[in-house]
C-alpha cells in the first residue's frame, strides 16, 4: 500500500493526510486548535514512514487546557457549566459522540492502523464498535445511576454522585482510541471535564476524536487534547493544582512519578498498569481450546496488558499441549496489518523492538530455549523498515528469572510445568510475580477450576475463555497491576465525589 503523503495543496496548515484522512496536528483546547512552537514526528510502525509533525505540548499548553476544563466545569458565577448540565442532556451529547464515531469508523480504523500497527480488520470489526459502545454505555448508565435510600433511626440517608472536577487522562499506545474512550466516556458522563494526553507514539485518533466531540456539540473546554511527551506535557498536567482526578494506563515506573506529583495536591489517581498474567492448563482441559487460547496471546503483537504470557501446564499433558500449540503458531501470518490475511502486525516502535529483543537475548543467555522465534523479523518484503518481532515461545525458564517476572509487552510467551495434581504449586507459580492483572484457567472439572480460580491473585479470571469483557464488570489489577477499578458504577465512583445526605424526620416548618 502507498505510504501516507503530506497534505495536498489547499488543505489548511497544521494538517497531515494519513491513510487518505486529513488529521489536524495541533492541540484541542477550549474548543479551538492551538499550535506549539515545537513539533515532534510521528512514524508508522508498519514501515517507519513519517506520518505527521505533531504539536509538542509544554507546561503552557497544559495550563491552558486545565484552565479551560476548570472553567467549563463550573461555568462561572452562574454555575451553568458541565457539572450542572442535566444528566439527560449529558447523555444525549455522549450518544451524539458515539454516532460520530460510527459515522467515521472507516477513517478512524485506517488512521489507527497506520499509527499503531494493529490489524485493520480488528479495528473495523471489533475496536471501533467498542469505542462507540463505550460512549453509549456510560451515557445510559448515567441515567440509571442510583442508590436506594436507607434508614438510620428514623433518619433518611440519600446517596448522590457529585462531579469531581477536571480530570487528566493519560492513555497508552497499544489501543489508543478504545482505551481513551474507556476513560473519557465515564468522566464526561459523570459531569467531570477532561484533558486527554495521548501517547506521543499514537496521537492521531485523539485529534480526530476532538473533531467528533466538537461536531457532536460538546461545549468548549469540556474535552481537551494536549499532545506531547510525558516528561513535558504529562508532568505539567499531573502536577497542576486544579486537577481533581488522574487516570493513567501504562507502566509501573511512570505511575510512581504520577502518584508523587498527585500527592502534593491529594489528587485521587486510578492506575491500570502492567501485567504478567498466567495461563494455567490442567490435565483434564480441552487441549485444543487451551492451544487456541495460548496462541491468541500473540494478538496485537503481544502488546496487550491482559495477555497471558506465562503458560503453566500440568506435566502429564505438556507434550500434547505443546504439539497443538506449535501446529497453530505455524499457521500465523506476520505482515502488513492492512492486509486481511495478516494475523500479527508490527511492534509499536524501534525502541520497543530493541526492548523486547533484549529480554529474549538475556533469557537465552541464561539458559532458556527458543522453541519458536527468538529474534526480530524482517517483516513483509513490501514494507521494509517496520518494527516486527517473531512470535516466540521460551522453555527452560526459572520462576525467578527476568523473563518470567517482568512484563515484556511483546509476542513472547514462556512455558513452565507443575506436577500432576499439585494445585498448591500451580497457584504458587501463577501468583509468583509482583503483578495481578488477569489470569486464564483451562480445565475440565468445574469444581477444581473454581477452587484454583478462587486462589489466583488477579483483577479478572477467565475460565475456558479469554478477553470476554463487559463494561458492567469491574476492571483493574491487584498488586503492581494497578489501583482502583474501571467499569460500571465503579467508574462513576472515581470521577465523582460521593455524597450522603442525612435528613431528620423532624424540624420541618409547618406551612399549613
Amino acid at each position: 500500500m502507498a505510504p501516507p503523503t503530506p497534505a495536498p495543496t489547499g488543505h489548511p496548515p497544521h494538517t497531515a493526510t494519513v491513510a487518505g484522512v486529513p488529521v489536524d496536528t495541533r492541540h484541542w483546547i477550549d474548543g479551538t486548535r492551538v499550535a506549539s512552537p515545537a513539533t515532534f514526528t510521528d512514524h508508522s510502525p508498519i514501515d517507519g514512514t513519517p506520518l505527521a509533525g505533531i504539536a509538542r505540548g509544554t507546561a503552557a499548553e497544559a495550563r491552558a487546557a486545565v484552565a479551560a476544563a476548570d472553567a467549563a466545569f463550573t461555568g462561572g458565577s452562574d454555575r451553568s457549566g458541565w457539572a450542572a448540565t442535566p444528566p439527560a442532556e449529558r447523555a444525549a451529547l455522549l450518544h451524539a459522540v458515539a454516532d460520530g464515531v460510527d459515522a467515521r469508523a472507516e477513517e478512524l480504523a485506517a488512521v489507527e492502523t497506520a499509527d499503531n500497527g494493529a490489524l485493520l480488520r480488528s479495528h473495523r470489526r471489533g475496536v471501533l464498535p467498542r469505542v462507540a459502545h463505550n460512549f453509549r454505555y456510560f451515557a445510559d448508565r448515567l441515567l440509571a445511576l442510583s442508590h436506594d435510600d436507607f434508614d438510620t433511626r428514623g433518619h433518611t440517608n440519600h446517596v448522590s454522585w457529585d462531579p469531581a472536577g477536571p480530570a487528566v487522562l493519560i492513555t497508552p499506545w497499544n489501543a489508543p482510541l478504545m482505551l481513551s474512550s474507556w476513560k473519557i466516556a465515564p468522566a464526561l458522563a459523570a459531569g467531570s471535564t477532561v484533558v486527554l494526553k495521548p501517547s506521543e507514539w499514537t496521537p492521531l485518533t485523539a485529534s480526530l476524536l476532538a473533531d467528533i466531540t466538537h461536531e457532536a456539540g460538546l461545549p468548549p473546554g469540556v474535552f481537551n487534547v494536549v499532545q506531547g511527551y510525558g516528561d513535558e506535557a504529562g508532568a505539567a498536567l499531573t502536577a497542576h493544582p486544579d486537577v481533581r482526578r488522574i487516570s493513567f494506563t501504562g507502566s509501573v515506573p511512570t505511575a510512581h512519578r504520577i502518584a508523587a506529583a498527585a500527592a502534593a495536591h491529594l489528587v485521587p489517581c486510578g492506575f491500570e498498569l502492567g501485567g504478567k498474567s498466567p495461563l494455567l492448563v490442567l490435565a483434564d482441559a480441552d487441549l485444543d481450546l487451551a492451544a487456541d487460547l495460548a496462541v491468541e496471546q500473540y494478538d496485537n503483537a503481544g502488546q496487550i496488558c491482559l495477555a497471558a504470557t506465562r503458560i503453566l501446564v500440568e506435566e502429564s499433558v505438556r507434550d500434547a499441549f505443546l504439539g497443538r500449540f506449535l501446529d497453530r503458531a505455524a499457521k500465523l501470518t506476520q505482515g502488513d496489518p492492512r492486509d486481511e490475511a495478516t494475523d500479527i502486525g508490527p511492534s509499536i516502535h524501534p525502541r520497543h523492538v530493541e526492548r523486547v529483543d533484549g529480554f529474549v537475548r538475556r533469557a537465552l543467555a541464561a539458559g532458556a530455549t527458543a522453541v519458536i522465534g527468538g529474534a526480530p523479523s524482517p517483516g513483509p518484503t513490501d514494507a521494509p523498515g517496520g518494527n516486527y518481532y517473531l512470535p516466540t515461545l521460551l522453555t527452560d525458564v526459572d520462576q525467578d528469572s527476568e523473563i518470567v517476572q517482568e512484563e515484556v509487552f511483546g509476542p513472547v510467551l514462556t512455558l513452565q510445568t507443575f506436577p500432576d495434581g499439585d494445585e498448591d504449586e500451580a497457584v504458587r507459580l501463577a501468583n509468583g510475580t509482583r503483578f495481578g492483572l488477569a489470569a486464564t484457567l483451562v480445565a475440565g472439572d468445574r469444581e477444581r477450576a473454581a477452587r484454583i480460580g478462587a486462589r489466583l491473585v488477579a483483577g479478572t479470571v477467565w475460565v475456558n475463555c479469554f478477553y470476554v469483557r463487559d463494561l458492567s464488570a469491574p476492571f483493574g489489577g491487584a498488586r503492581h497491576s494497578g489501583i482502583g477499578r474501571e467499569g460500571g458504577d465503579w467508574s462513576f465512583d472515581f470521577y465523582c465525589d460521593l455524597k450522603n445526605t442525612v435528613t431528620a424526620p423532624k424540624g420541618w416548618a409547618d406551612h399549613g
